[in-house]
């Protein structure tokens, strides 16, 4: 079972997963980054360039999910460093802090809360996320095109390339590109056909939909669907939004 709320940390998603006797739906790339609980661990899951399967261990998380970009102020590291990998908590941060942490949240009779509040203790003493690279989210998720958002914010292009190495893990296209699969996927769960789905998106077409579907997930759209109709049947709930990420 797969649930989800706002949280108070500007943007971002704390969400509960727990196993069901149903298949686990792949995590599909989203732009964003995760601080994770589970097993008495604190993980971290960087930006995905690909679909990444269910651990299939029947472990429970509870997660925070960030907006695009705002994660790398929080945790310190460039995003493409953590480009498609999940990582300890510890191996970014000193390990003492990262044992009282998870400590606080294993302790917890409300996990989701007690992650959330730790997160918003360590980002009022962080840095904050750069006003820009927000700018450059709501332009591109809005079917902008790279050069137009470059030229918005202010940016050249291998300018606007390098800082989204460095806060989305991959270029300002990729980004793109992954918003407006999102975008159509969120589309098709309520029910639009793939085709209006498509161009509601920004695809060309059905079949540009669907080649970015494969190249983005290594999944097809009815491979997709077929998932998540059989974790929604097993379980008895709706199916984890594609990009949560419901790994070890």
């Amino acid at each position: 079972m797969y649930e989800e709320r706002a949280s108070s940390l500007d943007g971002a998603v704390v969400w509960r997963n727990e196993p069901g006797p149903g298949p686990g739906l792949p995590v599909l790339p989203d732009g964003c980054m995760d601080l994770m609980w589970s097993d008495g661990r604190l993980l971290v899951a960087g930006p995905d360039t690909r679909a990444h399967p269910s651990d299939g261990t029947g472990a429970s998380y509870t997660g925070l999910r960030f907006a695009p970009g705002t994660a790398p102020a929080f945790f310190g590291v460039p995003a493409h460093e953590l480009r498609d990998v999940r990582v300890e908590l510890a191996g970014l941060w000193p390990a003492g802090r990262v044992r009282a942490m998870a400590a606080r949240v294993t302790a917890a009779p409300d996990r989701a809360a007690a992650l959330e509040a730790v997160a918003l203790r360590y980002a009022a003493d962080g840095p904050r996320p750069d006003p820009l690279l927000r700018a450059v989210v709501q332009r591109l998720d809005a079917g902008g095109t790279v050069a137009a958002t470059a030229d918005a914010v202010g940016l050249g292009a291998r300018q606007l390339h390098r800082r989204s190495l460095d806060a989305f893990g991959y270029g300002p296209k990729t980004l793109a590109r992954v918003l407006r699969l999102q975008r159509a996927l969120t589309l098709v769960r309520a029910g639009t056909s793939h085709a209006e789905a498509a161009l509601a998106a920004g695809c060309a077409d059905q079949a540009h939909l669907a080649r970015e579907m494969r190249d983005l997930t290594g999944l097809t759209l009815g491979r997709y669907a077929e998932l998540a109709a059989g974790s929604a049947s097993a379980n008895r709930e709706t199916p984890a939004p594609s990009g949560s990420s419901t790994i070890a």
